[in-house]
């Protein structure tokens, strides 16, 4: 067996609130509930693990998703129409706009426990030829 991701934990201020952000804005569903989690199956089969943090100051993770055209595009119709700062670039230097980096597109944008979120439509380095 080839080694594969199975799932990681999101540490969030509140499980259920960051998990339902997440499953609205990309039309997924909470796959899930078992002990302190809300998971969050996607496509190739990794969950994403929500867990409400116990005490103290959650660390800023990032998670950068690659998503088709039409997944970018709802996506980013509901950040804009939700008011969620966004940008085109990892530094926020360039606010309310996306990038078009190896012919794709992409946005930088926090989630409600502020991790720093990615979708994108080409993979870093383009697709292999």
């Amino acid at each position: 067996m080839s080694v594969q991701l199975n799932h990681t934990i999101v540490y969030a201020r509140d499980k259920r609130e960051s998990a339902e952000f997440f499953t609205q804005l990309l039309g997924l569903e909470i796959t899930g509930e078992w002990g302190p989690f809300v998971a969050v199956a996607l496509s190739n089969g990794v969950t994403l693990d929500f867990a409400t943090m116990p005490e103290g100051r959650i660390a800023s993770q990032h998670y950068a998703f690659l998503v088709s055209e039409e997944e970018f595009d709802a996506a980013y119709a509901l950040i804009k129409e939700r008011g969620i700062e966004h940008y085109a670039d990892p530094h926020r230097e360039q606010p309310g706009a996306i990038n078009h980096n190896d012919g794709g597109r992409g946005v930088y944008f926090m989630d409600p426990a502020g991790h720093a979120m990615e979708l994108i439509t080409v993979p870093y380095g383009g697709w292999p030829a």
